[in-house]
């Protein structure tokens, strides 16, 4: 087992490309770490250079205590699985997980013993006679796993292993990593541009945009305390709605006003001191969709926040409703009760919980108050 150090790494492509930026990043012994971003931010490639597979132009990465800049990827203990599974149509599922230990030169009833023990925790026993063509997609993700657990790594890389598989498999094979993950207890790093699959799998997330690293934080305090408008917008689904707003103060109460709505803030974030350097400038006010209700018992409790809104579209998700609403001229959505009578072209109240509202600078991005 093994934890991960990178120190201030870069990548940079002739011709001026910085794919990596002063990438600062320790990843513990055991821990399940996913970097998550849009496409193009660097995250493969840093997974690429943790594996070996790309040169580090700058800065120093350890695997435990030996620094590896100059290791050869199979010299690394780490093991890859690659979004297209890379399996060898030829060989059974046998064949292919034995595969790297038979060119280790390991003996062969070691061999068999590790191949059945990990087809035990990955529960494909009854599949090691079968070659790859017989597989169904969730089967093939489970044999490339497989390959990777005989090898007993020090570190897993896996570069979005679950792309490839519809929804529903998806959701399933979500579920299972977690609990392999349990069961092996090595380090994991994904990466994957699916923030669902980041929210519910990893014990931490790195979120990057075009090289740098955003944030790093557990699933929840990424989704409740984010550092820009960027982590704000990328967790979470829908994502968190931004109004721009003019921050007001009078008699020592705030208030964010856009259009003839009014909202007041609550004293807990009232009390910030930074607030008065924000007074009278437009900020972007943050919501989380979930927070935004339509109910008459939440209207009747919250007379301090209320928005008059007209109902563009809305979406039965089974549980609950999506409103896509507007509000003088800002499109917002908010995620209600399956009993919502609201309907397309009606003109509603909604209220904000303001004690959940996020304030964040229009020029930096940066935030305010959580």
């Amino acid at each position: 087992m093994a934890s991960l150090s990178l120190k201030h790494i870069y990548k940079k492509y002739p011709g001026g490309v910085t794919a990596v930026s002063d990438f600062c990043l320790e990843i513990k012994d055991k821990e399940f770490l996913i970097l998550v971003g849009p496409s193009g931010c660097g995250k493969t490639t840093t997974l690429r250079m943790i594996a070996g597979l790309e040169e580090i132009t700058e800065g120093e990465m350890f695997i435990g205590d030996k620094l590896v800049n100059d290791v050869a990827p199979k010299d690394r203990d780490i093991a890859m699985v690659f979004q297209n599974y890379a399996l060898y149509p030829h060989m059974t599922v046998f064949d292919n997980m034995a595969f790297g230990l038979k060119l280790r030169k390991t003996p062969k009833e070691e061999i068999k013993r590790r191949v059945e023990e990990a087809a035990r925790i990955l529960e494909i026993t009854h599949l090691l006679d079968r070659k790859p063509k017989a597989l169904s997609g969730g089967q093939k993700q489970r044999v490339a796993l497989g390959r990777a657990i005989v090898r007993k790594p020090m570190v897993f890389l896996l570069d979005e292993p679950l792309s490839n598989l519809d929804a529903k498999l998806r959701a399933t094979m979500r579920t299972e990593l977690t609990k392999i993950h349990q069961r092996i207890a090595t380090t994991f790093v994904y990466v994957t541009h699916d923030q669902t699959e980041a929210m519910t799998m990893a014990t931490r997330i790195v979120v990057m945009k075009d090289g740098l690293i955003q944030q790093v934080d557990t699933p929840q305090n990424l989704y409740d305390y984010p550092v820009n408008l960027f982590v704000a917008g990328f967790i979470g689904t829908p994502q968190m709605n931004f109004i721009e707003c003019v921050l007001e103060e009078e008699k020592g109460q705030y208030f964010l006003s856009f259009g003839p709505n009014t909202i007041k803030l609550p004293a807990e974030k009232a009390n910030n001191p930074i607030l008065k350097d924000y007074v009278n400038q437009e900020v972007i006010m943050g919501i989380r969709p979930e927070d935004i209700h339509d109910e008459e018992r939440y209207i009747n409790a919250m007379p301090d926040s209320i928005v008059e809104t007209d109902v563009e579209v809305t979406e039965l998700m089974g549980a609950e409703i999506y409103l896509y609403l507007v509000s003088e001229e800002q499109n917002m959505v908010a995620r209600v009760s399956s009993r919502s009578k609201a309907r397309a072209g009606d003109v509603i109240r909604v209220a904000f919980d303001a004690s959940r509202i996020h304030l964040f600078d229009k020029d930096t991005e940066q935030f305010i108050i959580h």
